[in-house]
């Protein structure tokens, strides 16, 4: 089935493969329910909702397109979705936002049978990708120095550093430490296993204590959120969400594809300059986000982590079930993430360190040519500067052409480009943002 002698591997290689995985990348299990807590939804319908998307896109990458690429709700997307309903002042409530998340994964499914997909990708310039990735990362490594209090708000410089002798602060600047450490040592799982053992030292110091049980029988507190396509189109309707759809959509089209042609040439999955079995793949991600948005969590993607697996050998999809099991397997322990997420200084590290990880991608940037990096740098200061993706976006996609109209070049901007400027100039002038 998996096709493992044609791939070079064994059943021990792709189970140890996929524990690699799902080590480096559980950390999503305890950070998403957090994240998204400050939106008002409840950790348990998150934490199950977070499996149950990582569990369904996961498989039907294994079992239908044969890759050792994991997919879980993606870090970014969910500071996102979270900025999104705050950002309203009780205007919108979580809900509604996941009327968003849903028309998305269902956009994202039409996208994914169509030539359409490769299209969009290719109109969106390469300068504003790199833009969008890292300012992404700057904006949840941000969220991460507020939830530590290592960063603390200040009335006149909107930010200043925290007090650095408090035990909190102290506990979190300890697990940033350990885990850089681990990170630098090449350590898979380094993120996981930082967490834990900052879980244990606050244990020791008293800012961490188990009241209850260690695992419990899964539930979800709201049943099903969303399910009906129709209600949810007028809930972006009424509430002027397109900007908010196509940030999801957007993010989520080129930041799976890019991490799926990542993955696969670094396993040797690739023909040339084409994915074998690519709408199969894209599928896994736009399914599980349309599920996932139905029981509660943010959009998903496709987990760069993955190349920790393939790194020790993972080569097909025996590598992504394993993956997918473990998850299940992990519903059951939700009392221990619950009280593990109750300590921001366990999660916090992870946060910051993933968006230096994506962040990096600013050297990829053509800081020579002023029309092409403005429109760049004006994407990565303001998401974290508005805590909005989708008006960096915005920003960026209106910029990025009409910088090129006063260059003379408009004839290199391609034409959805233009389309989507438009748009997105609609959308800050007379919508909700």
């Amino acid at each position: 089935m998996f096709h493992l002698k044609d791939q070079k591997t064994t059943v021990k290689t792709e189970i140890v493969a996929g524990m690699t995985t799902f080590l480096t990348m559980a950390y999503i299990i305890i950070v998403n329910p957090i994240i998204l807590a400050d939106a008002g939804v409840p950790f348990d319908q998150v934490f199950l909702a977070t499996i149950i998307s990582a569990a369904v896109g996961t498989l039907w990458m294994a079992l239908f397109a044969n890759y050792p690429i994991a997919i879980a709700p993606g870090m970014g997307l969910n500071a996102y979705f979270t900025s999104v309903v705050l950002a309203s002042n009780g205007n919108l409530d979580y809900m509604t936002a996941f009327s968003a998340v849903f028309i998305a994964g269902i956009l994202f499914v039409i996208l994914s049978l169509t030539p359409f997909r490769e299209k969009l990708i290719k109109s969106i310039p390469e300068n504003l990708k790199h833009g969008i990735t890292a300012g992404i990362g700057l904006f949840i490594a941000f969220i991460g120095l507020k939830l530590s209090k290592i960063v603390t708000s200040h009335e006149t410089n909107l930010v200043q550093l925290g007090d650095l002798t408090s035990p909190p602060v102290l506990l979190a600047l300890f697990g940033l430490m350990v885990t850089v450490v681990l990170m630098t040592l090449n350590v898979y799982g380094s993120i996981f296993i930082g967490m834990i053992l900052t879980g244990i030292l606050a244990v020791f110091t008293g800012q961490l204590k188990f009241t209850g049980g260690l695992w419990d029988i899964p539930s979800l507190p709201e049943g099903i959120l969303v399910w009906n396509p129709v209600t949810a189109i007028n809930d972006v309707i009424s509430h002027g969400l397109y900007g908010v759809v196509f940030a999801f959509l957007i993010v989520t089209l080129f930041d799976t594809t890019g991490t799926m042609i990542g993955v696969a040439k670094q396993a040797g999955l690739m023909r040339g300059n084409t994915l074998p079995r690519a709408r199969h793949a894209l599928l896994a991600d736009s399914v599980a986000t349309s599920v996932g948005a139905m029981f509660g969590t943010s959009p998903t993607s496709a987990y760069i982590e993955s190349s920790s697996g393939v790194a020790v050998g993972g080569r097909t999809g025996l590598t992504t079930l394993t993956v997918g099991i473990l998850f299940l397997v992990a519903a059951f322990f939700g009392p221990l993430v619950s009280t593990l997420s109750g300590v921001s200084a366990i999660t916090a590290p992870a946060l910051i360190i993933v968006g230096s990880l994506m962040i990096s991608v600013v050297k990829e940037i053509d800081w020579d040519s002023f029309d092409e990096a403005f429109p760049a740098f004006l994407i990565i200061l303001t998401m974290p500067l508005t805590s909005s993706i989708a008006t960096g976006i915005a920003l960026g996609f209106i910029s990025y052409p009409l910088l090129k109209v006063v260059k003379g070049k408009w004839r290199e901007v391609p034409v959805l480009l233009y389309i989507f400027a438009v748009l997105f100039l609609y959308q800050l002038l007379f919508l909700p943002h």
